[in-house]
């Protein structure tokens, strides 16, 4: 019978959880959380030099690192995201077939911004549904997260899974 009393104690310990915020990140060894937001409408053209500026607030931290993804296309009700710098778009002479110019989306960052950039080399023959409301997600990890998880980081669902991100 004390066996029985015991484990029942041992399992009302073991299943119990706690409600509440979860605290803020720890010492090595505690919890970390990456954070992940969506920014929508940018677009680019020369009256913003091609670059659109995102405000990082609060800051994040010196190491930490940050992921960006551009919403390539919805393919049967899914999103299909590409990680930055993207692959290139090239841009074909009608007539020869030979690449005349190309186009790349690529980002940078600092502790309170990020700058994401569409780079060509022929605007001319960049149509609107490269330059127009385009949609980004950024992906906010913690560096100790980014220093010990092995992440395929050109992967938003694999890097979604592995840092338990809900969006």
């Amino acid at each position: 019978m004390k066996n029985i009393i015991a484990l029942l104690c041992f399992s009302l310990v073991l299943f119990t959880s706690c409600e509440g915020d979860q605290g803020p990140p720890g010492e090595s060894g505690g919890i970390f959380l990456a954070e992940t937001f969506e920014v929508s409408g940018l677009n680019f053209n020369a009256g913003n030099d091609f670059t659109n500026r995102v405000s990082l607030d609060p800051n994040i931290f010196n190491d930490d690192v940050i992921l960006v993804y551009r919403l390539l296309e919805v393919d049967n009700g899914l999103d299909v995201w590409e990680p930055l710098p993207s692959a290139p778009v090239y841009f074909f002479d009608d007539v020869t077939n030979e690449i005349i110019g190309d186009l790349i989306y690529r980002f940078n960052f600092t502790v309170g911004d990020i700058d994401i950039t569409l780079d060509t080399n022929v605007i001319d023959l960049v149509g609107p549904e490269y330059t127009n409301n385009q949609i980004f997600r950024i992906i906010v990890v913690p560096s100790e997260q980014a220093n010990t998880l092995d992440i395929d980081f050109a992967d938003f669902n694999a890097v979604q899974s592995a840092l338990n991100l809900e969006f």
